[in-house]
């Protein structure tokens, strides 16, 4: 029996409401409360994210070690780029869910140095520069905007590969022969209140949908 899992089942939309409930806020202590930026209140991981894509505005998720451990299925990608999130910036990645969120179109990124994570906190809004020139090996910059105005600027790193890099360009690995999208021309994400690049829909290969196809026809 599925228990109280139940609930989650179905279509994306209603798989994305397990999204992060289980993680605990390092700022408060508490199991799936999150700061809302647009208007100060508090509310559940999935509510905050959904209140952020509707407002167009980016978000990034900030990990310990290991993010991701057990969370090998698909769904656990597909939650938070369907949600509007840009990247997981983390001490580690657990390897299998950091290969899955590229495959998504999600930026996995990790700090250079496990130290930064201490100076970020929920009330911040980062940037993520130097995608215009995105390739292996090469790191990235997190700049972190503090509330009283001053910037931190943060070295992170990523194990993209060039397929890879074709994956995050096109928007997803289920879209690689898409030409690039427009907005990776631009230099930088921005995430929190700042506008963000957003991503185009994911879309599914050809053979995939029409067995998908064949199986709805089927069960008629």
């Amino acid at each position: 029996m599925a228990g109280p899992w139940l609930k989650f089942r179905g279509h994306l939309e209603n798989i994305s409401n397990n999204m992060l409930i289980g993680a605990v806020n390092a700022e408060n202590g508490k199991v799936n409360e999150v700061l809302n930026q647009l208007d100060g209140t508090r509310g559940k991981v999935p509510d905050v994210a959904r209140a952020y894509k509707a407002a167009a505005v980016g978000w990034v998720v900030i990990g310990d070690e290991n993010y991701g451990e057990g969370s090998s299925r698909e769904h656990a990608a597909l939650e938070p780029r369907y949600l509007g999130g840009k990247a997981i910036v983390v001490k580690s990645f657990a390897r299998i869910h950091e290969t899955n969120l590229k495959k998504q179109g999600m930026l996995p990124l990790t700090f250079a140095s496990a130290a930064d994570y201490d100076q970020i906190d929920a009330h911040d809004k980062v940037d993520i520069s130097g995608l215009a020139s995105f390739a292996p090996g090469k790191p990235l910059t997190l700049t972190v905007h503090k509330k009283g105005g001053a910037k931190v600027e943060l070295k992170v790193n990523h194990t993209f590969n060039e397929e890879q890099i074709g994956w995050f360009k096109a928007g997803s690995g289920a879209c690689p022969s898409l030409s690039a999208r427009s907005s990776f021309a631009a230099s930088r994400i921005s995430c929190a209140l700042a506008r963000a690049t957003s991503y185009p829909p994911l879309t599914p290969p050809l053979a995939a949908l029409n067995r998908m196809r064949e199986v709805i026809a089927s069960s008629k």
